[in-house]
């Protein structure tokens, strides 16, 4: 149960595998949050604009593909997904091989960024309007650009070969090292530890240990 007097946002960030989505899931259960996870946004994009043909080099088109897609949110329990043309797609559709290998690629366009910020920004309302205790948003930029005022601001590390473990676990084959240079040297947003947050290296503890030392911190 939360101790929250006031709305809350809490910023989790990090690169591939490190645990943002495990941790922010069992926070926002733990105090009552709602949960968004802006990976699985970029992916929505990658996957939708990939279904039309297109590929990252086409700017052009892909700008005219953005203009007409109509974004939406849909709960499903804690977490808040997002819509396309009020379609929610499946997540075995936003973790498929195609997406893994572009979505970077994708993520690294200013328009795509751009088409996402005002949406991932007012999802903040979202969350007050539907009465939860606070919002937990994930990702790669959520301390930099989305939320930096946001009281608090995590970013969570581990070593390369903790995390492929983690994602051989999941069945999944994401090129983490490569990933995390996309990420990191991108132009739009890059993946950095915001300022001020607080950094967490998850390798060195548990998931209940790593929920607990942010629930501390935070002063619930």
């Amino acid at each position: 149960m939360s101790s929250f007097n006031t709305f809350k946002i809490i910023a989790i960030d990090g690169g591939a595998a490190v645990g943002k989505s495990s941790t922010s899931k069992g926070l926002a259960e733990r105090l009552g949050l709602m949960h968004v996870d802006t990976g699985s946004h970029y992916r929505t994009l990658t996957s939708a604009i990939l279904s039309s043909g297109e590929d990252a080099e086409e700017r052009e088109a892909i700008s005219k593909i953005l203009d007409a897609l109509k974004l939406s949110t849909q709960i499903d329990g804690r977490t808040a997904k997002l819509g396309i043309n009020d379609r929610v797609p499946a997540d075995s559709d936003l973790r498929s091989p195609e997406v893994n290998a572009q979505v970077s690629k994708f993520a690294a366009i200013p328009e795509v960024r751009k088409k996402l910020f005002a949406y991932q920004r007012s999802l903040a309302d979202l969350a007050r309007e539907q009465q939860y205790a606070g919002l937990i948003m994930e990702g790669r930029d959520i301390g930099s650009i989305i939320f930096p005022e946001a009281a608090y601001r995590f970013y969570l590390d581990a070593d390369e070969a903790t995390r492929a473990a983690r994602r051989a676990k999941e069945g999944q084959t994401d090129p983490i090292a490569a990933r995390d240079r996309m990420d990191s040297t991108r132009q739009a947003a890059p993946l950095v530890c915001p300022r001020g947050a607080t950094q967490i290296n998850t390798a060195h503890h548990t998931l209940e240990e790593v929920i607990e030392k942010i629930t501390h911190l935070i002063g619930s």
